[in-house]
């Protein structure tokens, strides 16, 4: 082998190894790894988190394609929404987020999610108005009086501060953001849509189940 030959292979394996580079750092783009890794409120299994919220168009047009997914969801993964809200002076959401709960805790979140987002977004209903909220709940069939209770209630004040922690813990800068195993963090602006984010967090379940 002749001096230009060798110099010829030497050019292509290291553009070889400049593709294989910069494909693996394109897939270490499509998410975030966190550390330390957040505790799970799980054992056993792989937790799934979404962060949002219900004055985000982007988790609005997010959720379709999250209860497509949901139809498919293996057994042993548990998936779970947190609200999110940035401290204590972000009141809107943090009125989201109690809204988020009282319907969780009367067990309407499943066929009442997507109008909360039509509520805020386009009907502008204000989260931390008690009478807008009061008059919303009983159109909705809801009694009205019971649910105020709830969302005024302490139980969901200590899920929405167990939220903010949370938030806080995933370092939660933009929603939707998914989590997975309290390892892992990918969304949208990671990996270019919707769709490949799902497809992503398909992925590092996987991974999930392989460590």
């Amino acid at each position: 082998m002749n001096r230009r030959d060798v110099l010829r292979q030497l050019g292509a394996l290291a553009l070889f190894a400049g593709a294989a580079g910069f494909a693996l750092a394109q897939e270490r783009n499509r998410f975030t790894t966190l550390s330390p890794p957040v505790q799970t409120g799980v054992e056993g299994r792989i937790e799934v988190v979404e962060f949002f919220y219900y004055g985000c168009p982007h988790c609005r047009d997010f959720d379709p394609l999250l209860q497509e997914w949901l139809k498919n969801l293996p057994a042993d993964v548990v998936f779970i929404r947190v609200p999110v809200s940035w401290g204590d002076r972000d009141a809107r959401r943090q009125g989201e987020a109690r809204l988020y709960y009282a319907l969780q805790s009367v067990k309407r979140v499943g066929d009442l999610h997507e109008k909360v987002f039509a509520a805020i977004q386009d009907a502008r209903m204000n989260p931390v108005n008690e009478d807008e909220v009061r008059e919303w709940a009983g159109d909705q069939g809801l009694d009205a009086k019971a649910f105020m209770s709830a969302y005024k209630s302490f139980g969901v004040q200590t899920q929405v501060r167990r939220a903010m922690q949370l938030a806080k813990a995933y370092k939660i800068e933009g929603v939707p953001t998914l989590a997975v195993d309290g390892r892992f963090v990918t969304s949208a602006s990671q990996t270019g849509s919707h769709q490949a984010a799902l497809a992503e967090v398909d992925r590092l379940i996987g991974i999930a189940r392989r460590k």
